[in-house]
């Protein structure tokens, strides 16, 4: 393809963009596709010889769009949104024409300083500390653009853990300790409603993650870390980052900043805000009511990529001081070095990779395309018609909103029950005319409705409660009949002998009538609250939904499967043989032996191959977040966390080694699974 090609071609693209977003609505919003699909769509190999634009451009509707979710559509009120728009791809555009890689100043500056100005931009336009800007007398942090909010919570646990670390060794007995050593006594929190990439940086940086619960609101609470975090003083831990939510996946719920903030202050703990949804809504002067206690805040996340109508990918990351950053990424190897490195801002340093986008073109050609009015308007529109869906939630007796209504997100549930809730998410999912997702307070089933495109009118929001309703409507109207059959079984069911099964109302699962009464087969999840007369619903599945997995599988005991086994009552770091026969005891106050006076060579520890007294099964505690290997590795001690022992390999597969200054703490799960 030549320029002059390119030129046609790239018409005919975007007039096919702009028919496609312009008519989104008349699309089934979840593709109506198995896994595989594609395979017998498209050549096991690459063409050998080039083909056609023609033919490729007509693969796009044959191959692409078939398995699409249509993200844009004012009908997918899935997850959060995930926004674009005209000049947001425009940029992109641009972005993709220049193609720089700015990891330095000197392999862009405009890229660079460009991003510098946009994020001092939009830190004022949200009303966050002077401290995160750029350009601001005596301000000692930044802002940067990363990929997502996930790699910015993992930035910034890594800049927390080098940070504390280099404050444990200025203690000059610690200087002797290997680094991976401190690293094993660290701890870091977040809410139990907390996202799961606050998880998986735990995983990757070897910091033990500890969730801890929320009040009636879903919040967390300022006690209740204080409390926590005494706690794990106790048992030699070192407490080390709160990553605070704003604006939780779950419900939208909110940590209190304003009590969490004077604790981490005072504990010397490095606070983390994720607001990866409600960023944008900050905007709006009367929706910063949660910023309230960001003054203590060490770094403050949120995505453009969801709210802002700026497409993926996109997250604005700002921290407080930035050579926490560079202390903890910096390398300077000589061909990256230039002659104003001391002078400029190096992103390079700020991040883990080494390459960057020009991501604020497509940033900078929003925020002047709409203007802040603008923004702000798009953001209470999206406010007011959850609010429209929330009233005819309400209206209807057989629904209930079981939280609070916060942002463009509503979450509702039948009141018969969570298996009907269940059971009706379903089959809407399966109609493929509007995309919800499932989520649970507490032991509740709920649906969640989140606002997600700028296009969503009232008359969008009336159509989608209609389908809802309609289907619930249809959905109690054959419980009621199965009950009318319970109490006559032979009004809709055939006559029968002894066990065998028979037809029910069109979409129902299958019933075996006995001598007393029928009995419905139910793959509901055994944790749901079911009312004793209710009688269970099951549609006939032709296909297997995610949504089975999600809400009838077994639920999992640990936020991660890097839990290990009941720690024992107490640690004593001489003593290590945690998978021996005997458990021992030891008085209440026994401590773990201070950081200086670990040694540093200690005897291997005896391993059985098959570990007594543990055969069958296993308590798993909902408490830590720490890798487990088939090779038996010490959590907590003198080990290095990157290295297996030499020592014998731990027999069973699923079997690992106890970290003993895990011991169980208050709000823990405890549940039982097979080894």
């Amino acid at each position: 393809m030549q320029a002059e090609e390119y030129n046609r071609r790239g018409k005919e693209l975007v007039d096919y963009i702009t028919e496609y977003l312009s008519s989104i609505r008349e699309r089934r919003v979840i593709p109506d596709v198995k896994p595989g699909y594609m395979r017998a769509l498209i050549p096991d190999s690459a063409p050998t010889e080039p083909e056609k634009w023609d033919s490729i451009f007509q693969d796009i509707e044959k191959v692409i769009m078939p398995g699409m979710v249509h993200w844009q559509s004012p009908h997918m009120h899935a997850y959060f949104p995930a926004l674009t728009s005209w000049p947001s791809m425009l940029g992109d555009m641009l972005a993709d024409a220049i193609n720089c890689i700015g990891f330095t100043w000197a392999s862009s500056p405009a890229c660079t300083e460009l991003e510098i100005h946009v994020m001092d931009w939009l830190c004022k336009a949200l009303g966050l500390p002077s401290f995160f800007l750029h350009q601001h007398p005596g301000s000692p942090g930044g802002g940067i653009l990363q990929s997502t909010v996930s790699e910015s919570t993992l930035v910034a646990l890594l800049a927390a853990r080098k940070d504390k670390i280099i404050q444990l060794k200025e203690n000059q007995e610690n200087q002797v300790l290997d680094d991976s050593v401190l690293n094993s006594r660290l701890v870091a929190y977040a809410s139990d409603q907390a996202h799961s990439s606050v998880e998986k940086a735990g995983l990757i940086s070897l910091v033990k993650i500890r969730f801890l619960a929320t009040d009636e609101q879903l919040s967390l609470r300022g006690e209740t870390l204080r409390q926590a975090i005494q706690e794990d003083k106790k048992r030699g831990l070192v407490p080390v980052m709160l990553c605070a939510t704003l604006g939780t996946t779950g419900v939208c719920s909110f940590d209190n900043l304003s009590e969490l903030g004077p604790v981490c202050t005072e504990e010397g703990l490095w606070l983390h805000v994720d607001a990866a949804y409600a960023g944008s809504a900050y905007f709006c002067p009367e929706l910063r009511w949660s910023l309230e206690g960001i003054q203590y805040a060490d770094s403050f996340v949120f995505n453009p990529s969801k709210w802002m109508m700026v497409h993926f990918d996109c997250t604005a990351f700002w921290v407080r001081d930035k050579i926490k950053l560079q202390q903890t990424f910096s390398v300077d190897p000589v061909y990256l070095r230039h002659e104003n490195s001391e002078a400029a801002t190096d992103f390079m340093h700020w991040q883990i990779p080494l390459s960057r986008r020009f991501r604020s073109l497509k940033l900078w050609f929003v925020m002047r395309s709409f203007g802040l009015k603008n923004l702000q308007a798009h953001i209470r529109h999206g406010i007011k018609m959850a609010k429209l869906l929330e009233s005819l939630i309400k209206s209807d007796p057989n629904f209930e909103v079981p939280a609070e209504q916060n942002l463009g997100l509503v979450v509702f549930c039948l009141k018969a029950g969570n298996f009907l809730t269940q059971e009706l998410l379903k089959r809407l999912t399966r109609s493929g005319k509007i995309y919800l997702i499932p989520a649970e307070i507490y032991t509740k089933s709920i649906i969640r409705f989140s606002v997600t495109s700028q296009q969503t009118t009232s008359d969008d929001i009336v159509r989608d409660w209609g389908i809802i309703s309609k289907m619930a409507a249809e959905l109690l109207a054959e419980k009621h009949n199965l009950r009318d059959a319970e109490a006559s079984p032979t009004a809709g069911l055939r006559e029968s002998v002894g066990n065998t099964p028979k037809v029910l109302p069109h979409g129902l699962a299958s019933v075996t009538v006995n001598s007393e009464k029928p009995s419905i087969k139910s793959t509901c999840n055994p944790d749901s609250e079911i009312e004793p007369e209710e009688i269970n619903l099951d549609a006939k599945v032709n296909v297997e939904l995610w949504i089975d997995k999600a809400w009838n599988g077994q639920r999992r005991s640990t936020r991660s499967l890097s839990c290990s086994s009941v720690p024992l009552p107490y640690t004593n770091i001489a003593f290590l043989s945690c998978c021996n026969n005997a458990v021992p005891t030891a008085p209440k106050d026994t401590k773990l032996k201070p950081l200086s006076s670990i040694t540093r060579e200690p005897p291997l520890l005896n391993i059985p191959e098959t570990p007594s007294g543990l055969q069958g099964k296993k308590i798993l505690k909902k408490f830590y977040s720490v890798p487990s290997f088939r090779q038996l590795l010490v959590h907590c001690g003198r080990y290095q966390l990157c290295c297996p022992l030499k020592g014998p390999q731990v027999g069973p597969k699923n079997w690992s080694s106890t970290c003993l200054s895990c011991s169980p703490v208050k709000h823990t799960v405890t549940t039982s699974t097979a080894l």
